[in-house]
């Protein structure tokens, strides 16, 4: 198969008929083996009921229904453990992401040899609140991951080549980060493609952008400490705690030597309990032991629960 097209989406009953169109009609003018597999987050309209009438009248189409909304960044990964194509496409449902935009992508993994091609929103169409955020976002991630020629880490639109959808673990909302995620799994041919951005059709938004902006940080935060020490706490928390171990060593053992020379040369001193650098020097030798510590479980439980990534399906189509 040569494309499978992944569209996570959350109460967009008014636009899957017309982008299930679009993409059939691209799809066929350039003769492209495909499926489009739906992921419905918990929709409360009549999003699956759409998705069933699809399937049952073409069968490239196929869907997956969570009992809950869990969020887009599990939506990506339940689709991407489906997947069966050669290259994988993700776009949102919204209509705002244009399938005319397929080809291309997929050319551009194929024959081009990229790993991963992401979209790039140079025009866009939406609210003052969500963009200002997106560019804000965009600066630091690609500050923080080294992907410099990445304008639009966040966009829907991209393509991947089947190998990094089942190397990587899109959890909580790393959706925002995936070329990072990419990266970081050893696939670094990261390219970027310029996408037409169209207003959105029905409904609004499902995204705040002052919710965005705390998150995305949050997330990319996370992200540069699970790749940087991840692997190895111990490099982080072992370091600092010997750090402070050593520092309230020596903090110690200068008092010592302050009081000793002191009594050896008949020179009125404190008791050394009475002077607050004792109290300072213990406090950073039991913190650099505590840090110490959780360096050491931190390696004990270096991965992550087993079981972080099951979510609760209804059904599947």
């Amino acid at each position: 198969m040569d494309i499978s097209v992944v569209v996570p989406l959350y109460n967009e009953q008014d636009s899957l008929r017309e982008l299930h169109q679009w993409i059939k009609r691209v799809m066929g003018e350039h003769h492209f083996t495909y499926e489009i597999i739906f992921v419905n987050d918990g929709s409360s309209d009549k999003s699956w009921s759409i998705i069933e009438e699809l399937h049952q009248q073409y069968p490239e189409v196929k869907g997956i229904k969570f009992r809950r909304n869990y969020g887009k960044s599990p939506a990506l990964y339940c689709g991407f453990k489906r997947a069966e194509g050669n290259v994988v496409i993700t776009m949102d449902a919204d209509l705002q992401d244009s399938p005319d935009e397929i080809p291309e992508l997929y050319r551009m993994i194929m024959e081009d040899g990229y790993d991963l091609v992401s979209g790039y929103k140079q025009k866009r169409y939406d609210p003052l609140s969500k963009t200002l955020p997106t560019k804000l976002f965009n600066a630091t991630a690609r500050r923080v991951s080294g992907i410099h020629n990445l304008h639009d880490f966040n966009c829907g639109l991209k393509s991947y080549r089947k190998e990094v959808v089942k190397n990587i673990e899109v959890f909580g909302e790393m959706h925002r980060y995936i070329p990072y995620l990419a990266k970081n799994a050893g696939f670094s041919k990261i390219g970027e493609k310029v996408v037409h951005h169209q207003s959105r059709k029905y409904g609004k938004t499902k995204f705040g952008g002052l919710n965005r902006f705390f998150n995305g940080y949050l997330d990319l935060i996370t992200l540069w400490f699970l790749s940087t020490f991840g692997v190895k706490p111990m490099h982080i928390f072992g370091f600092l705690g010997s750090l402070m171990f050593i520092l309230g060593f020596f903090l110690t053992l200068g008092i010592g030597i302050h009081k000793l020379y002191a009594l050896a040369n008949g020179i009125p001193a404190v008791l050394i309990t009475e002077s607050p650098y004792f109290y300072l020097s213990l406090t950073l030798m039991i913190i650099g032991t505590q840090l110490f510590v959780a360096g050491f479980l931190g390696e004990l439980i270096v991965r992550h629960a087993p079981d972080r990534n099951n979510y609760n399906i209804e059904k599947e189509i």
